[in-house]
């Protein structure tokens, strides 16, 4: 087993995370839900299934959640060809690589947008492993994407950090007690990220990129 670095990918190394509330913004008005897009925003990073349960309660009717699924992907698709990756991204996943850790992206992502994502990051020959929605069985903050790209990628958990923009990132690596590094990119705030368990914050993939001599990944090994 090796040391190494998981990723999460939307909101973290890809800017896409408000792009994802518009989408399910527009999908949940043409169902008739009106929920507020600062609200959407604060559970983008949980899969679909629990994000519409965050959102609308679990005592609700069920019957539209397949179709407002689909209206999200359809609107969010429209944007893939405008995707761009957060600043230092793919210079920041190869200075980790140098260093003769594995890079794993942890993305619950469905497999057609992952390659997307993929694509869009432009790091694929540093990449290890990476993980898809179809990978795991239950979505964050559940552990099992982090679960499923350790197995994938043979990291040792106790030489493995996790780099995630949102608190349920934050929940998910706690839960494996894999020391999470928390990006504000993604729109959640430094304080947000801390309380819920990360050990480090920093703005952007290139504000990690320029400290990481003295980050927490620079002690795997």
């Amino acid at each position: 087993m090796r040391p190494g670095v998981l990723f999460d990918v939307d909101g973290t190394l890809i800017d896409t995370t408000y792009l994802h509330a518009v989408a399910w913004w527009e999908a949940l008005r043409q169902h008739d839900r009106d929920v507020p897009m600062a609200s959407i925003h604060r559970g983008i990073g949980m899969g679909s299934d629990k994000l519409l349960d965050h959102l609308l309660g679990t005592d609700r009717d069920h019957d539209a959640d397949e179709q407002m699924n689909t209206a999200h992907d359809v609107l969010y698709g429209a944007w893939w060809e405008r995707l761009r990756p957060l600043p230092g991204a793919a210079d920041l996943v190869r200075a980790v690589a140098s260093r003769d850790l594995a890079v794993v992206l942890a993305s619950s992502a469905k497999g057609t947008e992952l390659q997307r994502l993929r694509r869009v990051l432009g790091a694929d020959d540093v990449i290890t492993a990476a993980t898809s929605s179809a990978d795991a069985e239950e979505s964050k903050p559940a552990p099992d994407i982090l679960q499923a790209a350790l197995e994938q990628s043979d990291v040792d958990p106790e030489r493995a950090v996790f780099v995630g923009d949102a608190i349920w990132d934050v929940e998910a690596s706690g839960k494996l007690g894999i020391p999470c590094i928390g990006l504000t990119c993604g729109g959640t705030s430094e304080a947000e990220l801390r309380a819920a368990g990360a050990i480090a914050t920093y703005e952007t993939p290139a504000a990690l990129l320029h400290d990481l001599d003295a980050s927490p990944i620079s002690r795997l090994g």
